[in-house]
């Protein structure tokens, strides 16, 4: 078997394996799969795995593999996953979470939803059935803990990232950049195009598992009114 991927180092503690670098389904699915594969069973020597839209980055024990295994940490981790991801044995893994996150898009929480519109002669209703009737995959987390990259959006949302990013974007704001949607965990700069707010917590540090999406998850966006958004914002 000859995998799609190619391994690089990064650093002394860990490697990244590469596909093709593009936003593609079934890559991701590759991703993800050898990410299972590699989790379950776990090697005690691995310390992390970081899944990616086309890349997983494995964080290892450099140190206890070479006081243990008599080998560089790089030559064991690399013989590590060949093995694993050459291996016939078959492995089940959790199929991915269907998740609703209900979304304001009102102008006043959706700060470029106005002017998203217009650019496009369609009306605001235009664009949050656009928004609202994909079923989004989140690729990876990033950039601020919990932020969930996701795509694709459909090719008459694709927005590039503003000229002059805002220096304060309201936590839970959903936004659009290029062919990807993702929402703001925590208040943060950022030039993605707002188009409206989630009223739920995408981090919050209280739970054991602090992050509400996770790379894998299949997301599908609900409108809300801004009295429904209030409301579940208060209970929250």
């Amino acid at each position: 078997m000859n995998p799609d991927y190619v391994i690089h180092p990064l650093g002394d503690r860990a490697v990244t394996l590469r596909w093709e670098q593009k936003i593609d389904p079934a890559i991701h699915q590759e991703v993800m799969r050898i990410y299972h594969h590699l989790r379950v069973p776990s090697s005690p020597y691995i310390l992390d795995l970081i899944p990616a839209y086309a890349a997983l980055t494995i964080v290892y024990d450099t140190a206890q593999i070479r006081r243990y295994e008599r080998i560089s940490g790089l030559r064991w981790i690399t013989g590590y996953i060949r093995e694993k991801t050459t291996s016939r044995e078959s492995i089940s893994f959790p199929a991915p979470r269907e998740l609703q996150i209900p979304v304001c898009y009102d102008p006043s929480l959706g700060l470029d939803i106005t002017e998203m519109a217009a650019s496009r002669h369609v009306t605001i209703a235009d664009i949050i059935t656009w928004h609202t009737q994909t079923i989004y995959t989140v690729y990876l987390t990033g950039f601020l803990p919990g932020f969930p990259y996701m795509g694709e959006v459909c090719p008459a949302l694709a927005t590039p990232r503003k000229a002059q990013p805002r220096l304060k974007v309201p936590a839970g704001s959903v936004g659009i950049a290029g062919l990807q949607t993702g929402i703001y965990p925590l208040a943060s700069p950022g030039g993605w195009n707002i188009i409206g707010q989630t009223p739920l917590r995408m981090f919050d540090a209280r739970h054991s598992d602090p992050c509400y999406c996770r790379p894998g998850d299949r997301v599908q966006f609900i409108p809300i009114t801004l009295d429904v958004f209030k409301q579940i914002q208060q209970e929250q």
